[in-house]
């Protein structure tokens, strides 16, 4: 967000949400003070990132099934008859030789705008959708930890003026997976390998300033919380990670609601929350908001400056 110096145009939005593990859709109506209420959201599990993982690009397949079900989501936006829409791309928008065309075919299959986000502004918007669906009074200083398919963005600012320090860590859960954890169970090379990996790739976030409070975004977190509840430090992820790491994954998901794709990618999930834990010295607290409510709000913000 802004700020508080542009009010809010109360209206019906939708933002498509093509991500490294999964292309999303949020309906949501926003009210004029900045409450985000979700009407309606789908999901579909696409592994862009894996493929860009594998071969360095996206095949013309996997473009024409993420434009075909972007075009869906369009669809369905029309049906309820929502005032803006927008696709957003994160890491799958700014890795591999093939986002150029991914772009031009999300255009061609929507006729929305495209906006493909840096890792800053993707860093900004999942903060400001965290805090905006916040029921808890938030405290001076808060932090917003976003680990994705393909980045990690660690925000960290004040409830009023949004995000002042943003930085982003070029490895997400399915990226981190592909490289370093092979087998499943991974075996304990493996993790420390990885571990070290994920050492490495936060080494740019530098020391980040301390918050009063660390909330966590994203699917990793969500997958995370069902298993060891809302709240989690080192310890708790390091549970998942042995967890993980002693049965197959579908094993230790059976009888959960968390899928085999995410299943797949837990252990890189917990091992870049353990790192984000570490640097800001806080345990994390899941979110109600996100990427996409961070979104919404921008598209209200959006129409109150084009009003103005």
């Amino acid at each position: 967000m802004s700020g508080p110096s542009i009010r809010i145009v109360p209206m019906r939005v939708a933002v498509i949400d093509v991500g490294s593990n999964t292309v999303r859709l949020l309906i949501a109506d926003v009210k004029a003070d900045g409450e985000v209420v979700q009407v309606a959201r789908e999901r579909d599990y696409l592994r862009l990132g894996a493929e860009i993982e594998r071969t360095g690009t996206l095949g013309a397949a996997k473009i024409a099934e993420c434009a075909e079900v972007c075009a869906g989501y369009a669809h369905l936006a029309s049906d309820f008859e929502v005032d803006r829409a927008t696709v957003i791309v994160t890491a799958p928008g700014r890795q591999g030789a093939a986002a150029a065309t991914l772009i031009e075919a999300l255009e061609d299959a929507t006729a929305l705008h495209i906006r493909v986000l840096t890792a800053e502004s993707e860093g900004r918007l999942a903060y400001d959708g965290a805090v905006s669906r916040s029921t808890e009074p938030l405290p001076d200083v808060v932090a917003v930890v976003d680990v994705g398919g393909g980045s990690t963005e660690i925000a960290i600012g004040t409830p009023l003026l949004g995000a002042a320090w943003v930085r982003s860590a070029d490895l997400g859960s399915l990226r981190l997976t592909r490289a370093k954890l092979h087998s499943d169970p991974p075996s304990s090379d493996e993790i420390d390998e990885a571990r070290r990996h994920v050492t490495q790739a936060f080494a740019v976030i530098g020391s980040p300033p301390t918050p009063d409070l660390a909330l966590a975004v994203g699917g990793s977190a969500r997958a995370i919380a069902k298993i060891v509840g809302p709240t989690f430090g080192e310890k708790s992820l390091r549970r998942v990670i042995q967890e993980f790491s002693a049965r197959p994954a579908a094993k230790v998901v059976r009888g959960t609601t968390i899928g085999t794709a995410r299943a797949e990618t837990m252990v890189a999930g917990a091992l870049l929350l353990e790192a984000a834990v570490a640097r800001l010295g806080r345990p994390l607290n899941l979110a109600a908001g996100g990427l996409r409510e961070g979104a919404a709000l921008a598209l209200a913000h959006e129409a109150a400056a084009a009003a103005a």
